[in-house]
């Protein structure tokens, strides 16, 4: 039975022509974006936002699911309704955050591990109560002359297995999210290779924990050059090498992939999907999975800018939210377009 509650949430989330907000941004990360916009640095501004996300008005038509933070999927609206309620009643199927950030690894200088399997099972299934189906666990691998290590990848890996084991036991789709880092000076063929070896290496260890991969989702990062690289590739270039790197790793039994924008501006993440999803549907192999997203700021940020903790913003900067919801769906049928911007 929980094979197949797990198969079919799955299917919920990539399945329908939608995609993921992902508002899981922890207290830390979302104060320091509220003081760089001028937002005051309060539990109340961070629940005020957050209704905004939630109450966005047919926010469900392009958006399959949500993830939260362990504040956000405990708070309400101001007249009580929980945010979990909220999101169901639009469509939504509400997912958790469960590690706990990467902390620096030992004896591995400049590499970081992911912690939060100490005491996760209890939490999954307090969370499963509150009504969470899914939930997220995210590894940082740098990329670099002579990073990351084997032993990095390796230990990331294992830790996201283990994670993931653990959320099926729960009844939650776990979302594996092995981020190779745009920050640097690394060249695209680069972030390729260590792409690869990464996903060869947590595909392995899931195969270990006896992870259901039709019960899954991954959160990969897209095949990119650093941000400090002096050659920066074609949206079409880019869309090239992440399918290639994925074909060649990701097993056909995962029913999708999510792709996270990792500091990408809004809309070349939306134009960079757009291409990965014309070639998947013009070559003559057809990737095996579905190909979503599963953004952050590149979704939030234009309603953040504009909402600068202000009531009488909330409209616009909800519209300005669903506006780049809805360009990522179009990019899911490959429809998206620069037009599409200036409406």
């Amino acid at each position: 039975m929980i094979a197949q509650s797990l198969i079919a949430i799955a299917r919920t989330l990539l399945g329908t022509g939608r995609g993921l907000l992902a508002m899981d941004e922890s207290n830390f990360t979302c104060n320091r974006r509220f003081a760089s916009a001028g937002i005051p640095q309060t539990e109340e501004a961070r629940r005020a936002y957050r209704e905004l996300l939630v109450t966005t008005p047919n926010l469900g038509d392009s958006i399959s699911g949500a993830i939260l933070y362990d504040e956000t999927i405990r708070q309400q609206k101001k007249d009580g309704t929980p945010f979990v309620k909220v999101l169901i009643e639009a469509g939504i199927v509400p997912g958790i955050k469960v590690d706990i950030g990467a902390k620096d690894l030992a004896c591995r200088p400049g590499e970081k591990i992911t912690e939060g399997l100490d005491g996760l099972r209890a939490r999954l299934q307090a969370y499963f109560q509150i009504g969470a189906r899914f939930a997220k666990w995210r590894a940082v691998i740098s990329p670099g002359e002579d990073l990351p290590t084997r032993g990095c990848i390796e230990a990331n890996a294992q830790a996201l297995a283990r994670y993931a084991a653990l959320c099926q036991e729960a009844g939650l789709v776990p979302i594996v999210e092995p981020e190779v880092l745009m920050d640097g000076e690394h060249t695209l063929e680069r972030c390729r290779e260590v792409t690869e070896a990464t996903l060869r290496s947590v595909f392995s260890h899931l195969c270990t924990q006896n992870v259901m991969l039709e019960g899954m989702i991954l959160k990969p990062n897209m095949v990119l050059p650093g941000l400090g690289c002096r050659t920066q590739e074609s949206v079409a270039e880019v869309a090239a090498a992440t399918l290639q790197c994925l074909l060649r790793v990701v097993p056909a039994a995962v029913p999708g992939i999510a792709f996270l924008s990792g500091g990408q501006s809004a809309e070349l993440a939306s134009a960079r999907l757009n291409a990965m999803n014309i070639i998947a549907t013009q070559t003559s192999a057809q990737p095996p999975w579905r190909l979503a997203f599963s953004f952050a700021r590149a979704i939030q940020q234009p309603a953040l800018t504009i909402w600068r903790g202000e009531d009488a913003n909330v409209a616009e900067a909800q519209h300005a939210l669903a506006h780049r919801a809805r360009c990522n769906q179009a990019a899911l049928h490959g429809a998206y377009n620069a037009a599409m911007e200036r409406i």
